[in-house]
Parts: structure tokens; sequence; C-alpha cells
């Protein structure tokens, strides 16, 4: 399939660029981008919660009151669970939330959102461009051209593009990565997926050499 690429002034530049079928025209997996972004979000989790149990908390030590006599319940320390300030029944502990996943289901996972993004019109190919300096009011420019405004945009450029990375972060609903760096969830998770030219045929070369590394 191909698609038009777009100048930054969101003029047709006149050129078409080939999509590579086997990537970005596959009958997309939902259940591989559903283990895909399940993964990557239990990844995110730290882990780190914690919750003093029965034996961690202080204090306690003596007994409230003599078993017998008074009319009440019997107690042994101040730090039951039952009781305010006590410890924390099967509270929770820290653990490694990680999640892996085979790597031929990660690339089906990525190649079906790709197709997603084609499918749905959503994939956008422009020239590859950058700013001689950082600056926000031309990156706003640019999300004009195309009438991007108020949208969630995914930016992929070929490698680190500082100008063009410190000019759009402080945007609401814009993300920029580098195209070997983004994931099946950042690719789903906007409304429009911009590739710079460029950027096409580093994600076409990434599938490429997993495929050799498996062979």
């Amino acid at each position: 399939m191909t698609l038009d690429i777009f100048k930054i002034d969101g003029s047709k530049s006149g050129e078409q660029l080939e999509l590579a079928d086997e990537i970005f025209g596959i009958e997309p997996n939902d259940h591989a981008i559903y283990l895909m972004v399940k993964a990557f979000l239990a990844n995110q989790r730290q882990g780190t919660h914690k919750a003093k149990e029965r034996g961690e908390v202080s204090g306690g030590g003596k007994k409230p009151w003599k078993q017998k006599g008074r009319g009440g319940a019997r107690a042994g320390t101040t730090r039951s669970p039952l009781w305010v300030g006590g410890g924390t029944i099967f509270g929770p502990r820290p653990r490694d939330y990680r999640q892996e996943l085979p790597k031929k289901v990660k690339g089906l996972a990525k190649k079906s959102a790709l197709s997603y993004k084609v499918k749905d019109e959503q994939l956008v190919v422009v020239e590859d461009f950058d700013f001689e300096k950082p600056k926000t009011k031309d990156f706003v420019n640019f999300l004009n051209a195309f009438k991007f405004s108020g949208k969630k945009i995914l930016l992929l450029t070929n490698g680190k593009k500082d100008s063009v990375y410190k000019s759009g972060r402080n945007i609401p609903k814009v993300k920029i990565l580098e195209a070997e760096k983004a994931s099946t969830y950042d690719i789903l998770n906007n409304q429009i997926l911009v590739l710079q030219k460029s950027a096409v045929e580093v994600i076409s070369n990434s599938f490429k050499n997993k495929k050799e590394s498996v062979n």
C-alpha cells in the first residue's frame, strides 16, 4: 500500500511512500495487543507498596486488661488487626509485577497496532524536519497546518531530535519519541500517529533485525 507524504506546512509533497504489507497491512490480532498492553502497564508498576502486619507494628507488648472479670472480650495486645492502630490483615507486600512475552507475540502486537492505524486512517507520514532552535510556536504552527490542534498526537522521529522534542514537549496531548523506542501501547494511545519519512524505514528495519535474530 502507498501513502502520500506531506510537507511540514500540511501540503502534499507529491511523493508517495510504499508501506510493507507484512507490517502495516496485516489482519490485526486483538489478543496479541491485549497481552502486550497488559504486560506494558504491569511493567510500569514499581511494586513498592507495603503495609505493616501485626508482627511489624510497634507497641502493644502489654496486655491492655486482665483476662477475666471485666465483662468484656479478652485482648492480648492493642496492636491486633481488629483495633485502630493495629496491624493490617494480609496487607500488600513488595513484589515484582513484571511480565515477559515471546518475541513473536511482541512483534505481532506491534504490527497489529500499526495496521490498525493505517486501517483507521490515523497514520500520517511527513517529510523529515527539524527546527533550528527549540520554539513551541513552530511546533504549534505544524499542528495547526494539519488541523491536529486539540487531538492526542504521537510523533515518531528518526533518531534523537532535541529541537523538535523541546518544541513540543510542553504542548498538551503531544508526545514525541524516537521511532525505535515506541511501544505498542504508545502507538495505540493516541488519535493520530505521525511518522517522519525516515522513521518508517527505522520501524521496518526493526522487524527485519528481530526476524534475523530469531532465525
